[in-house]
C-alpha cells in the first residue's frame, strides 16, 4: 500500500508540473498545448455503425491532409474519438469526456439527430464549438450559438423531396412509413408531408415502425390498399432495404422515396434490385466532376478501397470548416473560433459550396439520387 501511495503522489506531482496544457478562462486548451486537440464522437459500433465509421474516415483524411500541409497556426491537429454506441446517453458521456479529460477545442459529431440533441447542451454550456456532420433535425442548432452543422436540415430536405415528387415525378398520392421512435424520421416525415400537401398533393396514409424491426408486412399490406403512387420512407438504410424487399414481395410496385438516412454501401447490399426505381435525397454525389469532389474521392478510395458515402464527405468538410475558422480566429479562444465558424462563406467543400446561415445551418443544394439496375445515379439538384 505504501508503494501505491508513493506512486500516486509522484504521478500527481508530474501532472501538476508537466500537464499537457494550460486552461484558458473558457476551458479551452491554451497556447501551451503542442497540438490542437479536436474531438469526434459517433456510433462506431451498434446498428448504424457504418455512419460513425465512415464519418471517422472522412475526418481522419481531412486531418491527415491538413497536418501534411503544415497544420493550423503552426501546429498539428490531434484527433480524440469516442464511441457512443448509437445511444443518446452515451453521446452525452462521450462529449463530456472529450471536453473535460481530452481538452478538445472543438467537437465533430454526431451523425444522428437524437445523439446530437443529447450532446449539444454540454458543448453549449462549456462554450466548445460543435459541428455536426449529418444531424438534420432543426432542433439541433437551436441548442445554442456554439452548435453548427454542415448538412442541410430536415425542413429543407423534406421540402426538396416533396417538390421533386410533385414537379419532377408528377405524383399526387403518397403514403408515409416512418420510424416513430427516431427524431430524424419523425421530423422528416412531417416536413415532407406538410410540403407535399401545400403543393396540392395528398398523403393517403401515415404508418410507423421502430428501428430494429424486421417485419413490415402488416404496414405495407395496409399501404397497398391505399394505392399510393409512391411511399416516402424517411428512415435509415438498416430498415429501408428490408422494407423494399417486403414491399415487392407483396406486389407493391410504387417507388420508394427517402432522405439522406438511406446513404450507405449497405443499402443495396440489403435491398438489392428491390430498390430499383427509388429516389432519395443526399448531400453529395461521388461522380460530381468538381475538383474538390474528385480529389477527395480519389484519396479516399486509395486509403479505404471503396467510394466515400455522404457522411464521410460531411465529416471531411466539418474538419475543413473548423480548421479554417481556427486560422481566421488566429487563436484557440473558443469564442473567437465560434465567431469564425459563424462567418463561413462560400466554403468549397466536398459536400457542396457552403455558406453558414444566421441560424448556424448551411445554405447549400440538395442532390436527388435515383436507384436503377442495382446502382445509384445522380438525378438532379434542388437548390435553395
Amino acid at each position: 500500500m505504501k508503494g501505491i501511495k508513493k506512486s500516486v503522489i509522484a504521478l500527481s506531482l508530474l501532472a501538476a508540473f508537466c500537464g499537457p496544457h494550460e486552461q484558458g478562462s473558457n476551458g479551452a486548451a491554451s497556447t501551451a498545448q503542442s497540438t490542437i486537440r479536436v474531438g469526434l464522437y459517433g456510433a462506431f459500433t451498434g446498428s448504424t455503425a457504418t455512419f460513425g465509421q465512415n464519418t471517422k474516415r472522412g475526418v481522419e483524411l481531412a486531418i491527415s491532409e491538413i497536418n501534411g500541409a503544415g497544420g493550423v497556426l503552426g501546429r498539428k491537429l490531434e484527433l480524440f474519438s469516442e464511441d457512443d454506441q448509437g445511444k443518446p446517453e452515451e453521446a452525452a458521456s462521450a462529449v463530456t469526456k472529450l471536453i473535460t479529460q481530452n481538452n478538445v477545442i472543438g467537437v465533430i459529431g454526431e451523425n444522428a439527430s437524437s445523439r446530437s440533441l443529447a450532446a449539444a447542451p454540454i458543448c453549449q454550456s462549456r462554450h466548445i464549438p460543435m459541428i455536426s456532420p449529418s444531424s438534420t433535425n432543426p432542433d439541433v442548432t437551436m441548442k445554442g450559438d456554439y452548435i453548427f452543422r454542415v448538412c442541410f436540415i430536415d425542413s429543407y430536405q423534406g421540402r426538396a423531396v416533396a417538390r421533386f415528387a410533385r414537379d419532377t415525378l408528377k405524383l399526387s398520392r403518397v403514403a408515409i412509413l416512418r420510424d416513430v421512435k427516431n427524431d430524424y424520421s419523425v421530423g422528416l416525415a412531417k416536413f415532407f408531408g406538410d410540403a407535399f400537401i401545400a403543393t396540392g398533393g395528398r398523403i393517403v396514409g401515415d404508418l410507423s415502425y421502430v428501428e430494429g424491426d424486421n417485419d413490415f408486412r402488416s404496414q405495407l399490406t395496409a399501404i397497398k390498399t391505399m394505392s399510393p403512387e409512391a411511399i416516402f420512407v424517411p428512415g435509415y438504410y438498416t430498415e429501408v432495404g428490408q422494407i423494399a424487399i417486403q414491399a415487392r414481395d407483396l406486389g407493391i410496385t410504387a417507388p420508394l422515396l427517402g432522405g439522406d438516412g438511406w446513404d450507405s454501401p449497405k443499402l443495396l447490399e440489403i435491398g438489392g434490385r428491390s430498390l430499383d426505381g427509388a429516389y432519395f435525397a443526399n448531400h453529395y454525389f461521388p461522380d460530381e466532376p468538381r475538383p474538390a469532389v474528385q480529389n477527395f474521392v480519389t484519396k479516399y478510395r486509395a486509403l479505404y478501397h471503396q467510394a466515400p458515402e455522404s457522411v464521410a464527405a460531411l465529416g471531411y468538410d466539418a474538419v475543413g470548416i473548423l480548421a479554417q475558422a481556427i486560422r481566421a480566429a488566429g487563436s484557440l479562444d473558443s469564442a473567437k473560433i465560434r465567431d469564425a465558424i459563424a462567418q463561413t462563406k462560400d466554403f468549397q467543400g466536398v459536400a457542396g459550396v457552403t455558406t453558414m446561415g444566421p441560424d448556424r445551418n448551411p445554405i447549400k443544394p440538395v442532390a436527388l439520387l435515383h436507384v436503377s439496375g442495382g446502382k445509384i445515379a445522380f438525378k438532379e439538384w434542388v437548390k435553395p
